[in-house]
């Protein structure tokens, strides 16, 4: 019995190495607030640890992790907010290796309202499916495929307009 649970602690703990960092990453960038995502992500990881040999056995167990995590954000933000203690909304540190065109991408994520970036980077960052999206943000499927459309849009014109010669000088590299 107990050589099967370091089975599943060992295969627990190759789990969070995997995914705990792009897992932060994303959620940083749709709370905007780092030290949230890195308690949200927590909470999901620690779900997941307690229920680890049921999660293990699914396609995608860090969709679960994502969705709890998710959730877990949110909640704590709208607490936050309305608890007087906001969270910083403004932009985050971006590492200093990062190229320019993912500057300009973050500042277009950035503006999005806060359903379009979140839905943005659960889709693409996290790579869930619409369906996870719309379980995690307890919206139907429709308003996920909406919403994603509208921000596409919106992203699409914002990313568009940078200066010429910034655009020029990212496309030489």
């Amino acid at each position: 019995m107990l050589v099967g649970l370091c089975d599943t602690v060992d295969d627990f703990d190759r789990f969070y190495a995997e995914n705990y960092e792009p897992m932060v990453r994303s959620l940083t960038i749709a709370f905007r607030d780092r030290a949230a995502a890195e308690d949200a992500a927590q909470v999901g990881f620690e779900k997941a640890l307690l229920r680890w040999r049921r999660i293990s056995s699914f396609e995608r167990p860090a969709t679960w992790v994502y969705v709890v995590a998710v959730r877990s954000g949110r909640s704590q933000l709208a607490r936050d907010r309305r608890g007087g203690n906001g969270a910083c909304w403004g932009p985050n540190p971006i590492p200093q290796d990062a190229v320019v065109s993912m500057l300009w991408l973050q500042d277009a994520i950035d503006r999005l309202p806060p359903r379009q970036r979140t839905v943005v980077v659960l889709r693409h960052l996290a790579d869930l499916s619409l369906q996870d999206i719309a379980r995690a943000l307890h919206l139907s499927l429709g308003t996920v495929k909406s919403t994603l459309h509208t921000a596409h849009r919106r992203l699409q014109v914002d990313l568009s307009d940078r200066p010429d010669e910034e655009r020029r000088s990212n496309d030489a590299r």
